[in-house]
């Protein structure tokens, strides 16, 4: 366990009633299995296990020699309530494939309940309407619940209308508390801080963060966006000349005023100040190398990052390790051991704790409402 890991343990959650106590999980039908993606995800799911008092499932997960995914559940799950624990690696569609193939297994196999514990959901990012695009979230919650999964637990979707998507129950439980608990114990003066967003677009995450923190809140205005941000949804694409004629001869479409990005701004008071960049999502660090070299010119003298899901993809260790950033903290919601190797600024967060507590809660048909708590709307 990451030395960091240790503090957030301290997070505390109300003890189970005497009759969840009392109660042997294995007898009472709880089958928790891992998929075969990374190491981390069995990592992850005998740390849930423990904390649950039950042992892992026996489960195969294999590539036969033409990279077909084949599972074998190696013991009865007939009657019995399963989850299924997958972490996200950078085969994304192979550990895709394992889930669904995982759950129809134990579809196949008359299990009584089937929950998928995806702390990332795959190809979360693409959930709206691009060009002539596809919404390819919507796609892979349809896959799921096909395959068989009568309910999901993830963590921080990045848009919440995600939950939509799907017709079964999805709990999108938040990483925020553990973070917070970060912040307040591992750094000393927090009080002299400050939060910022790096765009206006993540200016509600750092609001949430700053109100609980009791602190002020900056947000970086007129960077340069990011490709997702920068391609413009099809529907409001205007037609190139005007258009005349097309509903009534003395009508015409008006055309777009095309957008133009100000100078780059600070919106906030920054200098002789800590930085803390929260967002949900760190994967092109490019932007946020940008918001910290930012930063550093408006007078903040150490500069953190703080995110739920660290994808760290390509050369980020490398480009964080040069940067002006002090620090990045993410959660274990995806296997991140290697960039730690190359990027020591790179600090963990375990919250298999929650992901144990809301499995126990479902299990014994407990509310879930307890892990929402002082949770608004907009967070």
């Amino acid at each position: 366990m990451c030395a960091h890991t240790a503090g957030c343990n301290r997070f505390r959650l109300p003890p189970p009633p005497a009759s969840a106590r009392d109660m042997n999980h294995t007898k009472g039908g709880l089958v928790i299995f891992t998929a075969n993606s990374h190491p981390s995800s069995r990592e992850l799911g005998k740390r849930i296990a423990e904390r649950l008092g039950v042992e892992l499932g026996k489960v195969q997960v294999y590539q036969e020699a033409n990279r077909e995914t084949r599972v074998q559940i190696q013991e009865s799950v007939r009657g019995k309530d399963v989850f299924v624990i997958q972490t996200m690696s950078k085969d994304v569609n192979t550990t895709i494939m394992e889930m669904l193939i995982m759950v129809y297994a134990c579809r196949t196999s008359c299990a009584k309940s089937i929950t998928g514990v995806l702390p990332y959901f795959p190809y979360s990012k693409q959930c709206k309407m691009r060009k002539r695009g596809s919404i390819v979230s919507k796609l892979v919650a349809s896959m799921m619940c096909k395959a068989g999964l009568t309910h999901l637990i993830t963590m921080d979707l990045h848009q919440k209308e995600i939950q939509g998507f799907f017709n079964i129950p999805v709990d999108n439980l938040r990483a925020s508390p553990f973070l917070l608990q970060y912040i307040q114990e591992e750094i000393p003066d927090y009080r002299n801080a400050v939060i910022v967003a790096k765009s206006p677009a993540s200016a509600k995450r750092a609001q949430s963060f700053a109100e609980r923190l009791r602190l002020g809140i900056a947000v970086i205005h007129g960077e340069a966006q990011d490709a997702e941000s920068d391609q413009v949804d099809g529907r409001h694409s205007p037609p190139t000349v005007k258009t005349t004629g097309a509903i009534h001869p003395s009508m015409e479409i008006p055309l777009l005023i095309p957008k133009e990005k100000p100078p780059i701004t600070v919106v906030g008071d920054v200098g002789g100040r800590i930085a803390i960049i929260v967002d949900d999502i760190i994967d092109d660090v490019d932007s946020f190398v940008a918001a910290a070299e930012t930063l550093k010119e408006r007078g903040a003298y150490k500069i953190f990052v703080m995110a739920t899901h660290g994808l760290l993809s390509s050369d980020a260790p490398r480009f964080i390790e040069e940067s002006a950033i002090d620090e990045v903290v993410v959660t274990n919601t995806i296997p991140h051991e290697l960039q730690k190797l190359q990027c020591p600024k790179i600090k963990t967060v375990d919250i298999s704790m929650i992901l144990s507590e809301a499995i126990r809660r479902i299990h014994n048909g407990e509310s879930m409402s307890y892990l929402f708590r002082n949770i608004g709307v907009d967070d």
